[in-house]
C-alpha cells in the first residue's frame, strides 16, 4: 500500500499595512459602536449594532483576510469574498498593472489582493538604482570572486566587507510575484501540479454582511 507524498509547505503572502490598518480599524469602530449599544438611546443601540454587524465583517474582509498560499502543487487566493484555488498546471500567466493578477488557462483572471501594488515602492526602487548606476567605479569598492558562484564582495572603505548589488532594485511586491513566477516555472507541467480550478465563495463573509445591511434598511424603514 502506497500512501501519498505530504504536501508541501505553503509560502504565505499577506500585506503587513493591511493588517496593521485592519486592526486599528477594527479597534476604533468596536470601542465606538459598542459605547452606542450600551450608552445609546432610543434607536440608536440597534443602529450601532446593525453598523456593527456590517462593517466588521467588511473591514476584516478587505484587511485581515487576504493572503495568497502557495506550495509546490498550486496557488490559493484568499480575497475579500472569494477562495481560489488554483494547480499550477492551469496558471497561464502573471501580470503586475496597477494591481497584480494572475490568469488561468480558461482565460478567467483574479487579483491578488493581498499583494497590492506600490507605485511608491517602485519609484523608490528606481532611485535605488539609479543611484547604485550613478556611482563612480572607485565609490563602489573593489570586488572579488567567490570561486565557483560567481558572487562578488565589495570593501566598504572600512576594511569590511558587503555582497555586490545584483541587477537592478525591485519594490517588495513586485519579488513576491518573481517569486511566484520562478514557481510557476518550476512547477507548471510537475504531475502533482495539475487539477481543475476552483472557486468558493466565503458565506463567513457575505452572510454578516447582508444580514447587518437587511438590519440597517429595516431600521431605516420603521424608523
Amino acid at each position: 500500500m502506497t500512501t501519498a507524498p505530504p504536501e508541501s509547505r505553503d509560502r504565505i503572502y499577506r500585506s503587513p499595512m493591511a493588517l496593521i490598518g485592519g486592526f486599528l480599524l477594527l479597534v476604533i469602530i468596536g470601542w465606538l459602536g459598542i459605547d452606542a449599544v450600551f450608552s445609546g438611546s432610543g434607536d440608536t443601540p440597534w443602529l450601532a449594532l446593525a453598523v456593527l454587524i456590517l462593517l466588521v465583517p467588511l473591514v476584516i474582509a478587505f484587511t485581515l483576510r487576504p493572503a495568497v498560499f502557495a506550495n509546490d502543487d498550486r496557488l490559493r487566493i484568499r480575497n475579500p469574498f472569494r477562495v481560489i484555488v488554483v494547480p499550477w498546471g492551469q496558471v497561464e500567466m502573471f501580470r503586475s498593472g496597477y494591481s497584480n493578477e494572475v490568469f488561468v488557462k480558461s482565460g478567467t483572471k483574479y487579483q491578488l489582493w493581498s499583494i497590492p501594488v506600490s507605485l511608491r515602492g517602485r519609484k523608490k526602487a528606481a532611485r535605488q538604482t539609479a543611484r547604485q548606476a550613478a556611482r563612480p567605479s572607485d565609490a563602489r569598492g573593489s570586488t572579488r570572486g567567490l570561486g565557483l558562484f560567481g558572487g562578488g564582495m565589495q570593501t566598504d572603505g572600512l576594511g569590511g566587507r558587503t555582497p555586490v548589488p545584483e541587477g537592478p532594485t525591485r519594490a517588495e511586491t513586485d519579488k513576491i510575484m518573481d517569486e511566484l513566477r520562478e514557481l510557476l516555472e518550476a512547477r507548471g507541467k510537475a504531475k502533482g501540479s495539475q487539477g481543475e480550478v476552483s472557486v468558493r465563495w466565503a458565506y463567513e463573509i457575505v452572510g454578516p454582511v447582508v444580514a447587518g445591511a437587511v438590519l440597517l434598511a429595516i431600521l431605516a424603514a420603521v424608523g
